[in-house]
C-alpha cells in the first residue's frame, strides 16, 4: 500500500510557515490586519489541530480498511490508487507531430555505421517543422515581391506615416490641454472663465503687492504700458513662472501653481492694461511695444491714404 500516513506531518509545518510570517504579510499590506488580533490566532491554531486530527483519523481508517480486504481487493485498491491518466490522443497526436518511428520498429530504419556501439536512425524530419519550413518560404517570397519589387508601403513610409498622425494628434490634444501649457506656447486667454479665475489667483496672492485695481505698492504699476521684464503674454507668464529679477522682487510662482492657473493670472494681469487705478504707482521700465503688432502707418502714408480717397470721391462724382 501507498503510505498516505505521513502526508499529514506536512500541514503544521506548512500552516506555522504562514503563521510565522504572518507579521511581514500584514506589514505589507496582503493580509488583512485583524489576523494579528489574539483570538483570531487561537482560533486558527485550533483549525490547524483539528485539521491534524481530522489527517491522522482518515488514515487510520484507510489502513484498517485496507487490511480488511483481501489479496485480490487490495490489488484492485492499490491499482485504482496508483492509476495515472493516460492520454492516448494526446499521444498519438504527438507520435504523428514527430514523425518518427516507434521503438519496435526502428529497426526498419537504424544505419548500418555506428561509433562506439551507437547506431543512428534514419528517421524523417518532423511534420511541423517541415510544413513551417515551407510556410516561411512562401512567406518570404510574397514578402520579398511585395516590399523589394513593387516597394508597396514600405517600413519607412509607415514610419512616416504613424509620426505625422502621432503628430497631429498631440497638436489636437494640446489645443484643449490647458495643463501643458508653458512661456513658449501659452496664448492670451479672453474667455470669461478663465478670466474669473484668473481673477480669484490674483486677489488671492498679488493684490499684498499690486493692489486689486492693479495700481501697484510694493510691485509696479500694472496698468501702464511699461514693463521691467518684458510686456505680452508670454513675458508675464515666464515673469510669474519664475519670479523677479535675480531672485529679487517676486517668487517663482511655478511651485504654487499650475500652468493653466499661471495663464488665467497672466491673461486676467494683462486685462488691466489701459484702465486707470485709483493710486497708480509711476511707472517703471521700459515703454513695451508688441514685436508681433502690425506697424503705426507712417504721416506720408496718411496724406497718401487721403489723397487716394479724394481722387476716388472726385471720379466717382
Amino acid at each position: 500500500m501507498k503510505n498516505t500516513s505521513t502526508w499529514w506531518i506536512k500541514i503544521p509545518l506548512i500552516f506555522f510557515l504562514i503563521f510565522g510570517l504572518t507579521e511581514f504579510f500584514v506589514d505589507s499590506g496582503d493580509i488583512p490586519a485583524f489576523i494579528k488580533y489574539p483570538m483570531v490566532q487561537v482560533f486558527l491554531v485550533f483549525i490547524l489541530f483539528l485539521l491534524i486530527a481530522i489527517a491522522v483519523i482518515t488514515s487510520a481508517i484507510e489502513k484498517v480498511m485496507f487490511q480488511t480486504l483481501s489479496e485480490e481487493g487490495q490489488e484492485r485498491y492499490l491499482a485504482a490508487k496508483n492509476k495515472t491518466i493516460e492520454w492516448k490522443w494526446a499521444q498519438r497526436t504527438y507520435q504523428k507531430m514527430l514523425g518518427s518511428k516507434p521503438m519496435e520498429k526502428e529497426e526498419e530504419i537504424i544505419l548500418d555505421h555506428n561509433y562506439d556501439g551507437i547506431r543512428e536512425l534514419d528517421n524523417n524530419l518532423p511534420p511541423w517543422w517541415v510544413y513551417l519550413f515551407y510556410a516561411s518560404i512562401v512567406f518570404a517570397v510574397i514578402y520579398m515581391v511585395r516590399f523589394h519589387v513593387f516597394n508597396d508601403y514600405t517600413q519607412d513610409q509607415e514610419y512616416e506615416q504613424e509620426v505625422a498622425a502621432a503628430k497631429l494628434e498631440i497638436e489636437e490634444y494640446k489645443k484643449t490641454a490647458k495643463g501643458l501649457v508653458d512661456a513658449n506656447t501659452v496664448e492670451l486667454l479672453t474667455d470669461a472663465s478663465d478670466l474669473k479665475a484668473g481673477q480669484a489667483i490674483f486677489e488671492s496672492n498679488c493684490v499684498a503687492c499690486h493692489m486689486a485695481d492693479g495700481g501697484g505698492g510694493i510691485g509696479p504699476n500694472l496698468t501702464d504700458q511699461n514693463w521691467i521684464l518684458g510686456g505680452g503674454i508670454k513675458n508675464v507668464f515666464h515673469t510669474i513662472s519664475e519670479g523677479g529679477r535675480d531672485g529679487k522682487g517676486m517668487i517663482a510662482w511655478k511651485q504654487n501653481l499650475k500652468p493653466a492657473e499661471i495663464a488665467q493670472v497672466a491673461s486676467y494681469v494683462l486685462s488691466f492694461q489701459g484702465t486707470t487705478a485709483a493710486n497708480p504707482k509711476a511707472a517703471e521700465g521700459d515703454l513695451w511695444i508688441d514685436p508681433n503688432a502690425p506697424a503705426p502707418a507712417t504721416p506720408a502714408e496718411e496724406t497718401s491714404t487721403e489723397q487716394e480717397i479724394d481722387s476716388t470721391s472726385v471720379t466717382m462724382n
